[in-house]
């Protein structure tokens, strides 16, 4: 795995195991603040001893509810847990189902434990913890309990999955994504930490918050069109990602598999649309 020092005491853990996925450790003088979990034992232990070694961990923060980067929550016993509230709902009416079933398939997660926020927030939340204050803040769009973990002092935001090398929308909403990266934008920025990937630097930050809106809405608009000549799944799925604005190579590839799952998230939707008029029209 790999850890990154990218300011003085904000250090960035990147899997070996899935997907790039991301976590942070925040060393303050009021104890550590742990960013994301990662989603196996192995790398999550890596990740709670060095969090140990700076100090005594006070908080946890999942930027959502997702396996890969909430699992890990279990391990950290000492510190409380926080996140959005609708992250505690969907982890309370889904959580143990989902995990049961990633047990089935991946024996690497049998000791995985289902644990729930006991902190939670709606729309905006601040931890004034030593020297430090951390700004948690709604960023839906990639999930409906998605959120940024900013360091005011560092001018660094955890984005989670709001930012990504491609957005990725399966199950939420690109218009909501675009409004969080615009919020994104707004802020005072050195480093962005995506969720999956390398960490942005400051002179990248503009041009990868804008391709990402121009991603999202391009995308939206061909397969619009698409749907609208009575094109075909498999022709939507061979819309070429960098004719929407980004690259096919992030990731060792994975993008490519995100963005045609996010074309036919969407063609799936309008088509579904389109039948409803029609039913109504009937």
């Amino acid at each position: 795995m790999l850890r990154e020092r990218i300011s003085e005491e904000v250090f960035v853990f990147t899997s070996d195991l899935y997907a790039q996925v991301t976590a942070g450790v925040i060393v303050t003088s009021g104890g550590v603040v742990v960013v994301d979990t990662l989603p196996f034992p192995q790398e999550t232990r890596e990740l709670l001893a060095f969090a140990r070694e700076q100090g005594p961990i006070s908080y946890v923060i999942n930027t959502h509810s997702h396996a890969d980067h909430a699992n890990g929550s279990y391990l950290f016993e000492e510190a409380d847990l926080i996140a959005h509230q609708r992250c505690r709902e969907i982890l309370s009416r889904n959580g143990k189902r989902v995990l049961e079933e990633a047990k089935a398939e991946t024996p690497e997660l049998a000791e995985v434990q289902l644990r729930l926020p006991s902190v939670t927030f709606d729309q905006e939340a601040i931890l004034h913890l030593g020297n430090r204050n951390i700004k948690l803040i709604s960023l839906p769009g990639h999930t409906t309990d998605s959120i940024g973990v900013y360091i005011e002092e560092d001018k660094i935001l955890f984005a989670g999955d709001a930012v990504m090398p491609v957005p990725y929308i399966v199950g939420g909403d690109w218009a909501t994504m675009i409004d969080s990266l615009r919020l994104a934008g707004q802020l005072s920025l050195e480093n962005i930490v995506q969720g999956h990937g390398e960490v942005i630097l400051r002179g990248e930050i503009e041009e990868v918050l804008e391709t990402s809106i121009f991603y999202l809405e391009t995308i939206y608009e061909k397969v619009k069109e698409a749907v609208e000549a009575g094109a075909s799944p498999e022709s939507v799925a061979e819309i070429d990602i960098e004719e929407c604005g980004k690259s096919r190579i992030p990731l060792n590839g994975l993008v490519q598999q995100l963005h045609e799952a996010n074309l036919l998230y969407l063609y799936d939707l309008m088509t579904d649309q389109v039948k409803g008029r029609s039913r109504r029209v009937v």
